[in-house]
């Protein structure tokens, strides 16, 4: 039995594709992962980074159910664009944005974009907060370019859109999941959270 048999976290995520995509990630380290609890309100972002906002989910579930609770924020940054989406990545076209209106709104930011100035980084950062008010987060980041159109049925958000450098030339909606976990921005941030975890480095 590994040290990591004994942490437990709730997600504060209520987004099922994240969700899915964490338990993954941090199952494999051996952290067990509990679900969101019923009923509890949707968090606001209202951070001005990444850092900022996956606190106040973290924060706030873990006060709402007296249990260590794990959030992720995520963005990506396209050098086209200043930086945008960036922080407000997933309400880009809109605060009930779908995964598509995103999708389309990119495009069309980047219409005259020729591809050698599609440039491109996502972000994510994991954190952990602790009912005795400690916290420990990470960050990982991947550097890519955006496509002309999208590309592959797989992944979620702008997958379908970004080319990692690191790949074959597939977009992240291209590959399995564990081929996108293997160099993936979330892969790297909760691989490093779960190394932390585990060593006792808090």
């Amino acid at each position: 039995m590994t040290e990591a048999d004994g942490i437990r976290l709730l997600l504060a995520t209520a987004n099922p594709d994240k969700a899915a995509e964490i338990r993954d990630i941090l199952g494999a380290a051996g952290i067990v992962l509990l679900p969101r609890p019923a009923g509890l309100p949707d968090v606001e972002e209202t951070g001005d980074t990444l850092v900022e906002n996956a606190r106040l989910k973290a924060r706030a579930i873990c006060r709402a159910s007296g249990a260590a609770a794990v959030a992720d924020d995520t963005g990506l940054e396209v050098d086209a664009l200043g930086g945008a989406p960036g922080v407000y990545s997933a309400r880009y076209a809109g605060e009930d944005a779908t995964y598509s209106d995103n999708v389309a709104k990119l495009l069309e930011a980047l219409a005259a974009t020729p591809a050698a100035d599609r440039r491109a980084r996502f972000v994510a950062v994991a954190f952990v907060a602790f009912p005795d008010s400690t916290e420990i987060w990470t960050q990982g980041s991947v550097d890519g370019r955006i496509t002309e159109e999208a590309r592959g049925s797989g992944g979620f958000g702008y997958d379908p859109l970004f080319v990692p450098d690191q790949g074959d030339g597939r977009t992240f909606a291209e590959m399995s999941p564990t081929e996108k976990h293997a160099f993936s921005h979330r892969g790297r941030a909760f691989r490093e959270l779960a190394a932390r975890l585990t060593d006792g480095s808090r």
